[in-house]
């Protein structure tokens, strides 16, 4: 962390602000790209300059990550913030849909498991079928719940 002179608020470098956060330079880098953060400052040799707030934003993004959410859920959630609005209602939604995004794809895992099991159970069967390619595959039936 570098600190300024007189009272103003103490900076860091990416490399410093990267670190805190737990994150690599170069997520750091897209993160503002894609203006989850706002534009760092720079100092007068041209290095970008991150402040306290950067870095609490930083580590809401990595633990916003962590959560399953998406950069662009992440930004939304971020605009609300950054326009006056408290986006914990909206935080709620997005984690009610990916709970069901989450039973949506153990529920399809399960089914693909009973198929391939299926599948196997019957491959000895299939082993010399002719004409085909492989008749276990084009013997499978796909188990659509």
């Amino acid at each position: 962390m570098t600190s300024t002179t007189s009272g103003e608020a103490a900076t860091w470098t990416m490399g410093q602000a990267a670190e805190a956060a737990g994150l690599s330079r170069k997520a750091l880098r897209v993160y503002e790209a894609k203006a989850l953060l706002s534009p760092a400052g720079r100092s007068e040799a041209g290095y970008r300059l991150y402040t306290d707030d950067d870095i609490t934003v930083l580590r809401f993004i990595r633990q916003a990550k962590t959560l399953g959410l998406a950069l662009d859920e992440i930004g939304d959630i971020l605009a609300l913030r950054r326009g006056g609005t408290t986006p914990c209602r909206h935080v709620i939604g997005l984690l009610d849909e990916r709970i069901h995004g989450i039973d949506r794809t153990i529920s399809d895992l399960r089914q693909l498991r009973r198929t391939l099991t299926d599948t196997r159970a019957n491959a000895e069967e299939h082993l010399t079928d002719a004409g085909g390619v492989c008749g276990i595959i084009e013997h499978a039936t796909p188990d659509h719940g």
